[in-house]
């Protein structure tokens, strides 16, 4: 272990985005991704939302996609709801779908017999699907302008959100995570969903993170 000021180091380990470095920090967790903080375990209340948003618009018993395992904010959220029927998460890092399975404590949540886990890059795997989901909800970046890699860039262009649009059922819901305001993105949701709303969820400090929720 390596103790960074007061951040202890658990684990490094090479990622498709690069070096993902996974610290503690007192109580919590965080998870840094080639050099930039990605998330951690403190609260979790926008990638709550991110999930219910979409819950909430979607028919009771559906299939729920969840881009990015994260922390596990999201798929705790999305068993805990009852209009869930089966929940299937996509992450591409190895490494942080084995620390959900152990010191981020998502084990049970993963075990669960409505979770589907897919190790695969989330937009390739859609890219190459035909099944349909009743909601999409993405939390794989910080936002549609503060993302990883150019791949998950294309997947906030009008290409990308009309591949995303085919992969919801009639009916179906996007709901996009994002830590800031971003027009651009939310004039492209316009343009192609039929309903689409930003959800603001205040922060400590800063802007407030930013829950796009679009119905197809």
């Amino acid at each position: 272990m390596v103790v960074v000021m007061d951040k202890t180091v658990l684990e490094r380990a090479d990622g498709v985005c690069g070096e993902l470095v996974l610290r503690q920090a007192g109580d919590h967790h965080e998870i840094i991704a080639n050099g930039m903080f990605l998330m951690d375990t403190r609260s979790g209340e926008s990638e709550r939302l991110l999930v219910r948003a979409a819950a909430d618009r979607m028919r009771a018993g559906g299939t729920l996609l969840v881009g990015g395992l994260g922390v596990g904010f999201s798929l705790w959220e999305a068993l805990r709801l009852p209009d869930v029927g089966k929940v299937v998460v996509v992450e591409r890092e190895e490494a942080v779908i084995r620390w959900n399975n152990g010191p981020l404590g998502t084990a049970d949540a993963l075990a669960d017999p409505r979770t589907q886990c897919v190790h695969a890059d989330l937009v390739s795997w859609l890219t190459a699907s035909t099944d349909a989901f009743d909601a999409l909800c993405l939390d794989i970046d910080n936002g549609p302008e503060w993302t990883l890699d150019a791949t998950n860039a294309s997947l906030y262009s009008p290409t990308g959100l009309q591949m995303l649009a085919a992969r919801l059922t009639r009916g179906g819901v996007l709901a996009v995570w994002s830590a800031n305001a971003s027009q651009g993105f939310l004039d492209r949701l316009r343009s192609q969903f039929r309903a689409v709303e930003a959800l603001e969820v205040p922060v400590a400090r800063g802007e407030p993170d930013l829950v796009y929720v679009a119905t197809v």
